[in-house]
């Protein structure tokens, strides 16, 4: 099986259709897998990038909008999920391309986690309304003092790992040691033999990218979208999608730099991944990209 990895804009959807073209060609039978923690509400497809209609018929994706944004979702039960959809596929005899941005996500779709416990009933409402009365900085500072460590790992306007982390130091469950999580999470065993593929470009074209992407979005109805989501109750695990916040009260320059924070830890995760094939997209074509790494020996 294949698996696709890169920040947000850098076009993983793009090489996918492309790669699932070239396994069609030889008989195949291709299947997108998502691994992105937001992609599975419905009624977010336009904030969190999910494949259009034109994509999904010439690529079919799981895992994508299933989840109603009201309700919350936790990394354990896409593990879950992910394992039946691909173990399914396998057995089918399909190919399955996981795809994703969201490092744990992935790395739950593709291996045997060992999760941390789930917050207590009330425990994370009772952290967002404190993060919604605070701000995330006086937060982050918060767990500065007490996880040192692990705060300086986390980005100080992150309110969704802020606030995780909180959750785990007051259950006695957070590490803060050198290593710690990142570490932990990324090791070579996979519960199947995959190849590994991350994409990246130069930075300043990717946030060229990141830009006209939210551009898009906002254009395509992406402010309509949340507020739609909000009146119907969105739950805390939907309310932490890139965006929603900023798109919420209009702030459209404030979702762009949060995109291309967010890119740039997940080029650091990229840089955590054993055994990963990387790719430059700079000025690339995806179709070129996709038939480098259909050739590349795997």
């Amino acid at each position: 099986m294949l698996a696709l990895f890169g920040p947000t804009g850098v076009g993983k959807t793009d090489v996918a259709l492309a790669l699932a073209d070239r396994i069609r060609a030889r008989g195949g039978h291709p299947v997108a897998v998502a691994a992105d923690a937001l992609q599975v509400y419905a009624g977010l497809e336009i904030l969190t990038g999910v494949a259009d209609a034109r994509q999904q018929a010439r690529l079919e994706h799981r895992l994508v909008s299933f989840v109603p944004v009201s309700e919350r979702f936790s990394v354990a039960e896409y593990a879950a999920r992910a394992h039946a959809e691909i173990d399914g596929l396998l057995g089918e005899g399909a190919t399955p391309i996981v795809v994703g941005g969201t490092g744990l996500y992935l790395r739950a779709a593709l291996a045997q986690l060992e999760l941390r416990p789930p917050p207590p009933a009330g425990a994370r409402e009772r952290w967002q309304a404190e993060m919604d009365e605070r701000g995330p900085a006086a937060l982050h500072a918060q767990l500065a003092l007490a996880a040192p460590r692990r705060a300086a790992r986390i980005d100080p306007h992150d309110r969704h790992r802020i606030i995780r982390s909180l959750e785990l130091l007051e259950q006695g469950a957070l590490r803060d040691d050198a290593d710690g999580e990142p570490n932990r999470l990324w090791t070579s065993d996979t519960r199947h033999p995959t190849r590994l593929v991350g994409l990246v470009r130069d930075r300043d074209e990717l946030c060229a990218r990141i830009d006209h992407r939210v551009d898009a979005m906002v254009a395509a109805g992406a402010i309509e979208q949340v507020r739609r989501a909000e009146a119907a109750g969105a739950s805390p695990t939907a309310r932490v999608a890139l965006g929603f916040e900023e798109l919420r009260h209009g702030d459209i320059e404030a979702m762009k730099q949060r995109t291309r924070r967010y890119a740039r830890r997940q080029l650091t995760w990229m840089r955590k991944l054993p055994d990963v094939e990387l790719h430059d997209m700079t000025g690339e074509d995806p179709e070129r990209v996709a038939a480098l790494i259909d050739s590349a020996p795997g």
